[in-house]
């Protein structure tokens, strides 16, 4: 168990990709605060967790509040006295050809893709400065989930979340060079064409905007895909959990591709 006892929160957590990453750290042995917005799927999440044996609570959190980040920040912190690790999950998209986005596509996916990352990262960045190092050394890590569309700009349908993505990343990098003096760590993870709920509905939108059937949306998808399978969340976890862990204790700054090859670089 190579998160044993280490104090991790993970946003969004309560369906897809941040459920898969909470199990796959709470199995390293790390107490985890599933926080999401959704509280009913939280409180799924959590049970699941402790059903194997692992240790989670829930806590109510939209992205994009920064009174209930600091909240959020402060129930963890009053009950296990320091935050290791922060894993900023939650995340939105929705599709529409460029001309005809809106503002509110645009405001919606920025708000809480890119400004949601920017608060959490904060708020978890100013506890863990006030901390004392642990037995590695670092104050704490920071684990941003990006995407493939914050490297590869040519996604059809996707510019506003492309946008946001692309924000992260570059943030990813900001925050690594600034924080690194504090022996904090932060990353992003970049996940390719991964089969969520979120997937599901962008698989629909996808068809009706192309006028071709969901299955065909997801071959293009596969095709797309050197690999040739379409991406679990699991793939996604066990990324995470290397960042999350000593072995990755001297990276820093970088956004890994965990995409089947969808996109290199």
């Amino acid at each position: 168990m190579r998160l044993l006892e280490k104090t991790v929160v993970v946003t969004g957590a309560a369906t897809g990709i941040g459920r898969a990453i909470a199990e796959r750290l709470s199995a390293e042995g790390a107490w985890v605060a599933i926080a999401d917005r959704n509280e009913e799927g939280a409180h799924q999440a959590a049970e699941r967790i402790r059903a194997s044996g692992g240790r989670a609570v829930v806590i109510c959190l939209d992205v994009a509040q920064p009174a209930q980040i600091n909240e959020a920040v402060r129930q963890v912190v009053a009950e296990r006295k320091r935050l290791d690790i922060w894993v900023n999950n939650a995340g939105v998209s929705t599709m529409n050809r460029f001309l005809e986005l809106t503002e509110q596509d645009w405001d919606l996916n920025l708000n809480v893709n890119a400004k949601g990352t920017f608060l959490c990262a904060q708020a978890a960045a100013r506890q863990m400065v006030n901390q004392q190092p642990a037995q590695n050394g670092l104050r704490g890590k920071i684990i941003n989930i990006a995407s493939m569309a914050g490297k590869r700009g040519n996604a059809p349908f996707l510019a506003h979340y492309v946008a946001s993505k692309f924000a992260v990343v570059g943030l990813t990098q900001a925050m690594a060079g600034e924080l690194a003096s504090h022996s904090i760590l932060v990353n992003a993870v970049c996940p390719g064409y991964v089969r969520t709920s979120m997937q599901e509905r962008e698989l629909a939108w996808e068809a009706s905007l192309r006028g071709i059937g969901t299955v065909d949306v997801q071959q293009l998808y596969i095709n797309d895909t050197p690999l040739g399978r379409l991406e679990t969340a699991e793939d996604v976890a066990n990324v995470v959990s290397f960042l999350a862990s000593d072995d990755a204790n001297f990276i820093t700054g970088e956004s890994l591709n965990v995409n089947g090859g969808a996109w290199m670089d």
